[in-house]
C-alpha cells in the first residue's frame, strides 16, 4: 500500500531535499515540511560571506539558482509539498504516530499524523559555560537571524574590535567576512592550531596568510571570562589572564547535534551524541528516519561512527531518507570520508579523508609527503599550492589528502577524495590519466606530483620532512647544515636568514668541498618548493653523503618567519 502521511521536521538542507525527493517519487502523497524558523532552505554556509556583504541581498540565501525564493507558497506551487514556518515540534508519539506542533508567534497548537516520519533538526551551536555569556554583544553565527545582527553590526562598527572564540571553519570564516566589513578581529583558539582537520603544516600556511590580511590569531589559550559594562560586553578575559577589549564576541567552537527531541521520543543515539541511523537513514524506529547534522554517520575509512555536519552531506543522506519514506529501504548513505573546503582570504584551504594525526589515531601505520607547486604553467598565471598525502605504510592505500594555497585547491582535493574513495594507492595516482590543458594545469597535475614525492620516499629514493620538523631541530638545537640550492637573485629576494649555506644547484657537483668534511653529519636541502632540493639530495647521496634530508616544500611551505 502506498504511503499516504510523510512528515518532516526541519527545513534547512535536509528536511526540504527529503520532502522533495518523497513528493517526486510519489505524488500521492501527503508531504508536510515542520519549520521552527521564518524561513526555508536557507543557505547556511553562506552565512559569513552574507555577513561581508559579498552576498548582496538577504533572499539570496532562500532562492533558487533561477532566484525563486523558497517560502512556503513556493513549496505548495512548484513542489506539492505543505511547508509550515515558524513551527515548532514540541514532540513526537511514536505509538500513536503523531507529532505535536506550536505557532512560534501566535501559541497555536495541534497535532500531525504521520506514516513516516523524517527527523533533520540539524545542530545547535556549542556555547560553553563561562561568566558573561548572556551580555548583549555575544553572539553565535548559527542562524539567519545571526548572519542579519551581525551584518548590521558590521555595517555600524566598522573600526570596532571583535573578539571570535573558535579557530575552526565558522570561525575563520567569520573572522574574514568581519574583517571585510571593516572591524578589527582576533581570533582565540584553545587547541594549538587553528582548522584541526589539517595537520599543523598547512594550518600554520594558512595562519600566516590570515595574519598578513589583518587579522590576529590567538593559539593554544581559551577564554575565562566574559566582561561587560551596562549589560554589554566590553571585553574578554583569557585563561592567561590577559583582557582583549571589544564590543562583539562571537562564539565559533563548532556545534552539536540537535537531538532533544528524538531523545524525548526514545530514539536510540550514538556515541558521538547524534541519532543513530542505518544505511537506509533509518532510525531505531522502522517508521522514522533521520537525516542531516541530527544523525551520527560511518566514516568509510575507519568504520567508526562520527559527526559530520556539512551541507552537502545533509542533502545526500536527505535524499535517501525520502526516497526510502516513500518507496521502502532501496537507497542507501554508505557514509563519509570527511570531505570539506574553506575561503580563507585570498587562500583556499581543502581536505579530503584522514590527517596525519587522525590516521594515526585510527591505527594506522602511515607515510606523508608534502609538495609545493603551481596549479598551472608560470605564463598562464600560476599561483602555489601546498599538499600534504597520506598513505598507508604497507599497502599504499591513500588515506587523507589537505591541500592550501592560492591556486585551485578545489581541483587537487576533489581528485584526491575520488581516489580515496575508489581505494586508489600512491602508484595508482602517480600514474594518473587527468584532463590537461595550460590554462587549467600543469603537465603533471600538482596531485600527481604529490604522489611522486610520496611514491619515491616510499622506494627508499627520497628522505624528507616537513619544515615543521626542520623548524623544531633548530628550535631544539640540534643544528644541521642547512643547504639552500637556489640561484643567487632568489637567495638576495628572500632566504630562511638562519646561517644557511647558498650553493645552487648547477654548481654543487663542483663545490662539494664546501660542504661538511663528515660525510654522516646531518644535512638539510631545499630550494623554493625543494625540487631543487630532492635533486641535491640525489647528487650528495652519489658523493656518499648519507645523512641528507631534503625539506619538503621549500620556502613556499615555511609557515615562519623568513628574511627578506
Amino acid at each position: 500500500m502506498s504511503i499516504e502521511r510523510i512528515v518532516v521536521i526541519g527545513g534547512t538542507a535536509a528536511g526540504p531535499k527529503a520532502a522533495s525527493r518523497a513528493k517526486r517519487l510519489n505524488e500521492g502523497a501527503e508531504v508536510t515540511l515542520l519549520q521552527k524558523a521564518p524561513e526555508l532552505s536557507m543557505a547556511s554556509c553562506g552565512y559569513p560571506y552574507y555577513v561581508a556583504g559579498e552576498v548582496k541581498g538577504r533572499d539570496m540565501l532562500l532562492a533558487t539558482p533561477a532566484g525563486v525564493v523558497r517560502d512556503p507558497a513556493f513549496f505548495a506551487g512548484a513542489k506539492g509539498i505543505t511547508a509550515k514556518v515558524s513551527t515548532k515540534v514540541t514532540a513526537i508519539d511514536r505509538k500513536a504516530k503523531t507529532v505535536a506542533w506550536k505557532r512560534v508567534d501566535s501559541g497555536e497548537t495541534g497535532h500531525l499524523p504521520y506514516d513516516k516520519l523524517i527527523v533533520c533538526t540539524g545542530s545547535r551551536p556549542k556555547v560553553p559555560l563561562i561568566p558573561g555569556r548572556e551580555l548583549d554583544g555575544v553572539t553565535t553565527l548559527a542562524s539567519l537571524e545571526d548572519a542579519d545582527g551581525l551584518r548590521a553590526l558590521g555595517a555600524s562598527s566598522k573600526g570596532g574590535k571583535a573578539v571570535i572564540v573558535g579557530g575552526g571553519l565558522i570561525g575563520i570564516e567569520t573572522c574574514e567576512a568581519l574583517i571585510e566589513a571593516g572591524m578589527d578581529v582576533t581570533v582565540v583558539e584553545a587547541l594549538p592550531q587553528i582548522l584541526s582537520f589539517l595537520d599543523p603544516e598547512l594550518a600554520l600556511l594558512v595562519q600566516k596568510h590570515a595574519t598578513s590580511k589583518g587579522a590576529k590569531i590567538l593559539t593554544g589559550v581559551g577564554i575565562s571570562a566574559i566582561n561587560g559594562q551596562d549589560g554589554k560586553v566590553s571585553g574578554v578575559t583569557l585563561a592567561d589572564g590577559r583582557e582583549l577589549p571589544c564590543g562583539l564576541v562571537v562564539m565559533a567552537i563548532g556545534v552539536a547535534p540537535n537531538t532533544a527531541l528524538a531523545k524525548d521520543a526514545g530514539l536510540a543515539l550514538g556515541p558521538t551524541g547524534g541519532i543513530v541511523t542505518d544505511e537506509y537513514m533509518r532510525t531505531s524506529d522502522p517508521d522514522i528516519y533521520a537525516a542531516g547534522d541530527c544523525v551520527e554517520i560511518k566514516n568509510r575509512i575507519t568504520n567508526a561512527p562520527m559527526l559530520a555536519p556539512f551541507g552537502d552531506l545533509a542533502n545526500l543522506e536527505g535524499r535517501v531518507a525520502g526516497e526510502n519514506a516513500v518507496l521502502g529501504d532501496t537507497a542507501t548513505f554508505p557514509g563519509t570520508i570527511g570531505s570539506g573546503i574553506c575561503k580563507v582570504f585570498d587562500f583556499a584551504a581543502a581536505s579530503s579523508g584522514l590527517s596525519e594525526r587522525k590516521a594515526r589515531e585510527a591505527g594506522f601505520d602511515v607515510v606523508t609527503a608534502i609538495n609545493a607547486s603551481p596549479d598551472k604553467p608560470g605564463f598562464m598565471g600560476a599561483k602555489p599550492v601546498v599538499s600534504k598525502l597520506i598513505a598507508d605504510a604497507k599497502s599504499g592505500r591513500i588515506l587523507g589528502f589537505a591541500c592550501v594555497g592560492l591556486g585551485n585547491v578545489n581541483r587537487q582535493a576533489a581528485e584526491m577524495a575520488m581516489a580515496i574513495l575508489g581505494g586508489l594507492t600512491v602508484d595508482d595516482v602517480a600514474m594518473a590519466d587527468l584532463p590537461y590543458a595550460p590554462p587549467f594545469s600543469l603537465a603533471i597535475d600538482h596531485s600527481i606530483a604529490t604522489a611522486h614525492v610520496l611514491q619515491n620516499k616510499m622506494r627508499g629514493l627520497m628522505r624528507g620532512e616537513p619544515s615543521t620538523v626542520v623548524k623544531s631541530w633548530l628550535d631544539n638545537g640540534n643544528k644541521p647544515f642547512l643547504l639552500d640550492v637556489r640561484g643567487q637573485k632568489e637567495f638576495d629576494e628572500m632566504r630562511l636568514g638562519l646561517g644557511e649555506k647558498l650553493v645552487p644547484l648547477d654548481q654543487l657537483r663542483k663545490r662539494l668541498g664546501e660542504l661538511p668534511a663528515d660525510k654522516h653529519g646531518p644535512i638539510v636541502a631545499y630550494c623554493k618548493v625543494s625540487m631543487r632540493g630532492y635533486e641535491a639530495q640525489r647528487v650528495l647521496a652519489a658523493n656518499g653523503y648519507d645523512n641528507v634530508t631534503v625539506m619538503e616544500g621549500g620556502l613556499v611551505a615555511w609557515p615562519f618567519k623568513l628574511e627578506k
